[in-house]
């Protein structure tokens, strides 16, 4: 309990993280433990150790003496080479539950003689986002002044966040699009020495908050007055709304980290956002509609009129003329999209034809696994993103194997991507599996042909 226990070796890896580090490790395993029943390594941040320590440590790993035992800790477990996961029992620690850190929080307080309400107590727990750690540093923060009373008010004074009568009204001002008292809540805020980055992380979080409460009706960290604040915003704002504002103050902040005038880009973006109009999707489509009506009541006067001159017939003669232009316009897209579909066929075929020159250059290259695996094998298009790679004489178990390694199959597509000019993935069809796509291929042929000459059509599978 008090370190003094020599069978037990703590190494950070942060900074011994070199492969002689490892190396003193592995001479001194082979010592048996004085007290303790086993010798105990235990190697924090085993993340940041080199390639060479990890090569170094895995033998010791392979074939550990039965007297050692190796606790290697990390927070980022998918740095670890493979071979070291494998060779570990793992065990991932979860985040803890807020009332669960609120209740050793209060054991905590009470053991201390700290007075403290519960109100402080769940802003500490939501704070600390899982850590026990980091809730007793904040606790341990609010202690510092030797005071043995802390409330709400001074958790969020000494953590450094801004009132909430602060982000409320900035927050407010936008959503009822009102840049005076906008542009003053900033100014109240700016006096009492607050960074910019924490409040625009407290007026993200309490718009996630008003979000949150129009879904679930969870009110988090509030108390009763300042939920029935956040209680008349959600009432006047839809969610869209919400959103939007979110991703504009989340761009806003990544904006400022690099301004050199943070002040003025911050106190220019919330006004953009008070001056943004809101949109309704409701009213929009009215406004729609009544320009419709409009256009065809004007369309219907100028006939009327048009009949009464006697230039109806004009008019008519007109129309056929647009139609024939019209129609000379559609034939002539209609020669170009042949033409795109011919080059597009063009480059099929060339692709399809270059496939024994694929397996040719596996010969060439030294892989005799795959090209002795692919010499009779023939290439077909399946659609537009697959190649069906067949197997006339068929495809042994070994054959298949050695196919289906992620590595062979990426150099394959790779290749045959090279070939078509576009990312293309590749199906191995074996021997029984030919029949089954020759007939998809000639059933959506024979779709596609009915479809452009729109003509009905209706297959039957027996």
């Amino acid at each position: 309990m008090n370190g003094s226990l020599t069978d037990i070796v703590e190494m950070d890896a942060a900074s011994n993280n070199s492969v002689e580090d490892i190396r003193q490790i592995r001479e001194e395993v082979n010592f048996l433990p004085t007290k303790a029943k086993y010798r105990v390594y235990i190697i924090d941040e085993v993340h940041m150790l080199s390639t060479g320590a990890f090569n170094a440590l895995l033998k010791t790993l392979e074939e550990p003496p039965e007297h050692v035992k190796f606790i290697l800790a990390t927070t980022e477990p998918q740095k670890l080479p493979a071979t070291i996961l494998s060779r570990c029992q793992r065990f991932d620690f979860k985040k803890i539950k807020e009332e669960n850190i609120a209740k050793r929080l209060q054991i905590v307080c009470k053991e201390a003689k700290i007075e403290i309400t519960d109100q402080a107590l769940k802003i500490i727990s939501t704070l600390a986002e899982g850590a026990m750690r980091d809730a007793l540093s904040i606790l341990e923060r609010c202690m510092q002044e030797g005071e043995k009373q802390i409330n709400e008010e001074k958790v969020k004074e000494l953590v450094g966040i801004p009132p909430f009568l602060s982000i409320h009204a900035i927050t407010k001002a936008i959503l009822e699009s009102a840049p005076e008292e906008a542009l003053q809540a900033i100014e109240a805020v700016l006096e009492e020495g607050k960074d910019l980055t924490n409040v625009l992380w407290e007026m993200v979080k309490y718009l996630r908050d008003i979000l949150v409460y129009k879904t679930t009706k969870d009110t988090s960290i509030y108390n009763k007055e300042e939920i029935i604040q956040m209680q008349q915003l959600a009432q006047e704002v839809e969610k869209d709304r919400l959103l939007s504002i979110i991703c504009e103050l989340s761009n806003l902040e990544n904006e400022i980290k690099w301004s050199s005038q943070k002040i003025i880009l911050f106190q220019a973006g919330i006004l953009k956002l008070c001056y943004k109009e809101e949109k309704n999707p409701s009213s929009s489509i009215d406004k729609n509609e009544m320009n419709n009506l409009k256009n065809r009541i004007t369309e219907l006067e100028t006939k009327i009129n048009q009949l009464g001159q006697g230039s109806v017939k004009r008019q008519d003669e007109e129309e056929k003329k647009n139609r024939d232009s019209k129609n000379l316009v559609d034939k002539q897209e209609a020669k170009i999209e042949i033409k795109q579909e011919n080059t597009k066929k063009t480059t099929v075929e060339k692709g399809i034809k270059a496939w024994p020159n694929i397996v040719e250059s596996l010969k060439q290259e030294g892989k005799i696994m795959l090209y002795t695996n692919l010499m009779n094998s023939q290439a077909k298009e399946l659609n537009d993103m697959t190649v069906g790679i067949s197997f006339p004489k068929g495809l042994t178990p070994f054959g298949k194997t050695i196919l289906e390694k992620n590595e062979n199959k990426t150099e394959l597509e790779k290749r045959i991507s090279m070939e078509f000019g576009k990312p293309m993935r590749i199906k191995y069809i074996e021997k029984e599996e030919q029949e089954d796509v020759k007939a998809e291929i000639e059933k959506n042929t024979l779709e596609s042909f009915a479809q452009d000459l729109d003509l009905p059509l209706n297959i039957m599978d027996e």
